[in-house]
């Protein structure tokens, strides 16, 4: 099965690579004009992986000007891009999607896929795999979640590699919920490092985070294993401590004090977790579960609390018993 991949930044080029690496005819659709034209000449994404070549079986091609095919279709658009995202996954019989965000109005993308794409069998792609390390072909794993056996296991014979192991699940929405949130809590460890703190907070603020993310998913249906996994634990420690994540430098920056329009034209890149607070904040609402670090990085982000009185609020809450019953029990009696 040829693939198409939806989306030529750092992210959409690497699975690009990855698939093409394992034999597959892949085509990296982008939208920029100038872009494609130099990846056709130069063999290179040099904006977004400079140094890395593209294998022959990849076509770079614009967005809305190539036709369904027949193949799986890897979506890696940023959460944002609506218009594009359904014009072009329509006529895929396979939709992975590879995008960590949540849809508009604080929906999972899951739920709004199965209105807009009734008949595509569709899976989720995640788990702690920033772009540089996986196209240097640096040991790492993710998770194809589906309801669809057969979309999964496909999936995962078209990624599965030596370097790069690919597990299967049925929690669709708990690998969707991992995936998203973990970028709010990146932003804020990397705001943690910008104001200078140390491992000790890091750890806190990850543990007290991933309970939240949790606690969100739990609420939804999602299953608690999903969350101490790969696309879990293993994803979010990886965001939030690497200097390779867009999120974790741009909570370093405004850590440091930078505004987040300057922080954000300096990254040069989309920082998903900037839209992704805001929409999980509403969710969490929806679901009455309580989320204070989530609240906190709103806070930051939307100019109203500077990063050291948000750490300030968080420290002076009430503390409760930890146990399963502090981190997951408002949803697990939800």
């Amino acid at each position: 099965m040829r693939m198409t991949v939806l989306g030529a930044g750092s992210w959409g080029t690497a699975l690009a690579v990855i698939l093409a690496r394992q034999g597959r005819e892949v085509r990296l659709l982008g939208r920029n004009p100038d872009q494609i034209e130099a990846m056709i000449r130069d063999r290179e994404n040099a904006r977004y992986l400079p140094g890395i070549a593209l294998p022959d079986l990849i076509q770079p091609g614009l967005i809305g000007e190539v036709e369904p095919d027949g193949g799986g279709l890897i979506e890696a658009l940023p959460s944002g891009a609506v218009s594009e995202r359904h014009a072009a996954m329509e006529g895929y019989p396979l939709v992975c999607i590879a995008t960590k965000g949540l849809a508009p109005g604080a929906e999972l993308f899951s739920r709004s896929l199965a209105r807009t794409l009734p008949e595509a069998r569709i899976a989720f792609l995640s788990g702690p795999n920033l772009a540089r390390e996986l196209v240097e072909d640096i040991p790492t794993a993710a998770v194809v979640a589906s309801t669809c056996p057969e979309a999964a296991a496909c999936l995962r014979d078209a990624f599965h590699s030596r370097r790069f192991r690919i597990y299967m699940s049925d929690d669709v929405v708990g690998v969707e919920v991992a995936g998203a949130l973990k970028n709010t809590i990146a932003l804020a460890a990397g705001m943690s490092d910008g104001l200078g703190f140390g491992d000790n907070t890091k750890g806190t603020l990850l543990s007290r985070g991933l309970g939240e993310i949790a606690r969100i998913g739990l609420a939804q249906g999602a299953r608690l294993e999903t969350f101490m996994g790969i696309a879990g634990v293993g994803d979010l420690f990886a965001t939030a401590a690497s200097r390779l994540s867009r999120n974790h430098r741009l909570g370093v920056a405004l850590g440091q004090g930078r505004v987040l329009s300057e922080a954000l034209a300096d990254l040069g890149q989309v920082a998903e977790g900037v839209p992704t607070t805001h929409a999980a904040i509403l969710m969490a609402g929806r679901l009455g579960v309580e989320a204070p670090i989530l609240s906190a990085v709103a806070g930051v982000l939307d100019g109203r609390t500077a990063p050291h009185e948000a750490v300030k609020t968080l420290m002076n809450r009430e503390t409760m018993t930890e146990g399963l019953t502090d981190v997951f029990g408002q949803a697990l009696r939800s």
